[in-house]
């Protein structure tokens, strides 16, 4: 299904720009809320990146975006741009969402009806039809004892209907504090309101 025009001129406004940071732009939305439209937009690391989007980076984009949203001159009155990472919330359906994912404990629906929860060690890409899944199965332990693994097994990206990471509040402790950025809620990324014309406030 197409998007709609006014969300497709965002995105060929925005995504020039956003690439060449060297990012991706996941999804946009654009909604009304009375005279303010509010454009939200969600950007992530390039596939093959490890480890969450920083809060500064996400700033200094914000503030490219809100330069070029203002160039297409797309939106009246008052605007609102929020831009976020992604966040561990998002459930993972595509193959750049696990390749994303690795080295994360994560929980999977598969499409047979099952459920499987293990540790994502590697996405396996190197056929042309269809990325394949490596996943070291583990169950979580009581408080004290390590985690029961398994043998790891692999999974076709078919198989599975999608999944989510799992937050591993025991890990937490030993990560850096910028491990923890796209575990904020998306409130804690966005960008302050913005007024294109200037007459806010």
């Amino acid at each position: 299904m197409p998007a709609p025009a006014h969300v497709q001129r965002v995105r060929d406004a925005v995504e020039p720009l956003i690439a060449a940071a060297g990012l991706y732009l996941e999804d946009i939305e654009v909604t009304r809320a009375g005279a303010r439209s509010v454009v939200r937009i969600v950007v992530d690391l390039e596939e093959d990146a490890v480890g969450g989007l920083d809060l500064e980076r996400v700033a200094a984009i914000s503030r490219d975006i809100s330069t070029a949203i203002d160039a297409a001159d797309e939106f009246a009155g008052e605007l609102t741009l929020e831009v976020s990472s992604p966040g561990v919330s998002r459930l993972l359906t595509e193959r750049r969402h696990f390749t994303r994912a690795r080295g994360r404990l994560l929980s999977l629906r598969l499409v047979d009806g099952s459920s499987l929860m293990g540790r994502l060690t590697d996405v396996d890409r190197s056929t042309d039809d269809d990325a394949v899944l490596v996943l070291v199965p583990e169950v979580p332990a009581v408080k004290g004892r390590r985690p029961v693994v398994g043998d790891p097994v692999r999974l076709r990206l078919a198989e599975v209907r999608d999944g989510r990471v799992e937050v591993e509040l025991t890990r937490m402790a030993e990560l850096p504090d910028d491990a923890f950025a796209d575990v904020l809620d998306d409130d804690e990324t966005d960008e302050p309101a913005h007024d294109p014309t200037g007459l806010e406030g």
